[in-house]
């Protein structure tokens, strides 16, 4: 296994994204590595089916887009305060776009949570967590945030 400086934590800013958190920050500490955090705004098409929005969809994936930004700066100051890391707001398919940031950013470690997604959500999406296993060019610690 290669030296781990660099670990990505994707989150949804749930109460087990701070769990998960607080797990990839000690790891982190044990490398000494930089830690990343990222959001990743599901893209609406995939839910296009689904409902028809009042607005019109770029305006309303900008909203999504500068409210996960507001949602992520305090995020990080709740769960980091002054522990250096960098963040970042994507947008599409979450395991995608996690992937597709693990390789431009050279990650070595990606650290994420079992559980994200419940119930018809999970069934028509999928698992992200196992999405990201199977497909990651680096390992990937999954953390069960109810154990």
């Amino acid at each position: 296994m290669k030296e781990i400086k660099k670990i990505l934590v994707p989150v949804d800013f749930s109460v087990n994204s701070q769990k998960i958190l607080k797990e990839a920050l000690y790891v982190a500490g044990k490398f000494q590595a930089e830690l990343s955090v990222v959001f990743v705004v599901q893209s609406i098409a995939d839910y296009s089916g689904f409902f028809v929005p009042h607005m019109p969809i770029a305006q309303f994936e900008e909203e999504l887009f500068i409210s996960a930004r507001k949602k992520m700066a305090g995020f990080v100051e709740d769960n980091l305060g002054g522990v250096a890391h960098k963040s970042a707001v994507l947008a599409g398919d979450v395991a995608e776009e996690i992937i597709r940031y693990v390789g431009e950013n050279g990650i070595d470690l990606i650290v994420m949570g079992t559980h994200g997604y419940k119930g018809v959500e999970k069934i028509l999406f999928g698992s992200v967590a196992e999405q990201v296993v199977k497909t990651a060019p680096c390992p990937v610690l999954t953390i069960n945030p109810y154990k």
